[in-house]
């Protein structure tokens, strides 16, 4: 019986999304085409990973904050 409210969740949400996604299709084509272009192409963006260099230099840049943090700021390293 634990069950019972994801099914019932599940099935809500079967329901509920497609009319939201004819809701947001109807307002879609009463705007100007370049509206409704972009809104048909803006999922596409999710579709393209974060290039794994931006990902090194972002992981490159942290390590580099932690170790700025981690060392007392009145000691010298190169004295």
């Amino acid at each position: 019986m634990d069950e019972l409210p994801l099914i019932g969740v599940v099935i809500l949400m079967l329901v509920v999304l497609p009319w939201l996604m004819w809701r947001l299709y109807r307002w879609a084509r009463a705007m100007p085409k370049g509206a409704y272009l972009f809104l048909a192409f803006f999922p596409l963006i999710s579709l393209f990973p974060i290039p794994t260099e931006s990902l090194k230099q972002l992981d490159e840049a942290r390590q580099e904050q932690r170790k700025n943090k981690a060392s007392p700021s009145g000691d010298d390293e190169n004295d």
